[in-house]
């Protein structure tokens, strides 16, 4: 990268807003700790950083970060994933999370049914410390109807105007669980990753846009590193499908054998640009967007 792309990324960069750092401590291996991410998004000019875990809730760490860093400006956030460590698809989970500050309810990933089925063949993930096997969860019924748990937990997400994100849920399960949640109140819906395990087509995403809800994009996708799996050209097709007003960024990275988030930012950033893509929709995918779910002044 040159001196001259160097300085139009950091530009960029500043106010950028990450919803899904993969920092540690976790059960599987990481290569940064919540504190060295959140100094490197501190270093960079970032707004916001969300950690994202799939067994505990993260806002404790968030406090006793801001605790120990008073001055700084990035703002740290967390929230609940519902798999089995949570207790499932429970309302309980979800109202602790929202009392602690949490910004976002993601539905079952790694204990989706969704998940379990695409990795029959192999475990994923690879966790440090062997875990008992999870039990597949499902928001539907055996009549494919919305459980009333997940009723309950829209109503709760609709009342603490927070993120509903769908997690690993098939993208048959998220039309269900999206068109109740629009129903009973909730402004904030996330499709995580759409292209990876969810199953969305260019229609599917088009129908959950129709709905409401945002597409956000691993970078750890379209980037060097072993989680890669398109380019971004692909990116680009799937920012134009959903439209960039729609269209978030999140590194989901933290991983091993990849770049660190905010590097990813920088990655992306600086392809996106090779692209010709417009800089004020980058602005919108990496920060403007991202700022208005978690309810931060864009």
């Amino acid at each position: 990268m040159t001196p001259e792309r160097e300085a139009e990324v950091a530009e960029l960069l500043v106010d950028a807003v990450d919803l899904h750092c993969h920092s540690g401590p976790a059960a599987m291996p990481r290569i940064l700790g919540h504190r060295e991410a959140f100094q490197m998004a501190e270093d960079a000019g970032f707004k916001a950083l969300l950690y994202k875990d799939h067994y505990y809730v993260g806002m404790p760490h968030c406090a006793v970060l801001k605790d120990i860093y008073p001055h700084s400006k990035v703002e740290l956030y967390s929230g609940v994933a519902l798999n089995n460590a949570s207790g499932g698809i429970n309302p309980h989970a979800v109202d602790h999370n929202i009392k602690l500050g949490g910004k976002i309810v993601w539905f079952p990933t790694f204990a989706a049914k969704n998940h379990i089925e695409a990795y029959a063949s192999k475990s994923f993930p690879k966790t440090a410390k062997p875990m008992l096997a999870p039990i597949p969860l499902t928001v539907l019924d055996v009549n494919g109807r919305l459980i009333d748990e997940a009723k309950q937990i829209c109503d709760l997400i609709a009342e603490g105007d927070i993120i509903l994100a769908g997690g690993h849920l098939h993208v048959s399960e998220l039309f269900v669980l999206f068109e109740e949640a629009k129903n009973r109140g909730v402004k904030k819906m996330l499709v995580n990753h759409p292209s990876y395990i969810i199953g969305c087509s260019d229609e599917d995403i088009r129908g959950l846009v129709g709905l409401g809800a945002y597409m956000e994009h691993s970078i750890c996708m379209f980037i060097p590193g072993r989680a890669k799996q398109h380019e971004t050209t692909d990116l680009i097709h799937m920012m134009e499908v959903a439209g960039a007003d729609r269209t978030v960024l999140g590194s989901d990275l933290g991983l091993t054998q990849a770049p660190k988030p905010v590097d990813g930012y920088r990655m992306i950033v600086s392809d996106l640009l090779d692209h010709k893509v417009d800089k004020a929709d980058i602005k919108k995918i990496i920060s403007t967007n991202a700022s208005g779910l978690i309810n931060l002044a864009a």
